[in-house]
């Protein structure tokens, strides 16, 4: 069960990565513009995070905690993370905002799944 959970945390929505109006964020600034004190949510999951400027991440999904630390490195958010005692592997991903409402993070640079995310 934890790990069917942990896969639909990380895998939330694929989407094909330029559609529906989103526009990538490739710079450290932009991206904390975007989420700097914001959560980001999933509701289906219940999955909220709070990504903070000093790399630290935050949250709960369907009731556990959810802790990490992330990075940014070549214009993608690069983080590892924690789900109640399960790893959460580093992973480097393209993130892209559609206007202030939602933002996709897509792992593997961009290559892999996608979970999208509103901001609240």
């Amino acid at each position: 069960m934890f790990r069917f959970c942990a896969v639909v945390l990380m895998l939330a929505a694929p989407i094909p990565a330029a559609a529906e109006g989103f526009e990538p964020v490739k710079e450290k600034d932009r991206f904390l513009d975007l989420v700097k004190d914001r959560e980001l949510r999933i509701g289906l999951y219940n999955l909220s995070l709070t990504v903070s400027p000093d790399g630290r991440i935050d949250g709960s999904a369907m009731g556990w905690d959810i802790t990490g630390n992330w990075s940014w490195k070549d214009g993608y958010f690069c983080r590892e993370m924690d789900w109640s005692g399960t790893a959460i592997d580093y992973n480097c991903q393209l993130v892209e905002a559609h206007g202030g409402e939602r933002v996709r993070f897509t792992v593997d640079q961009g290559k892999g799944d996608s979970a999208t995310f509103r901001l609240r």
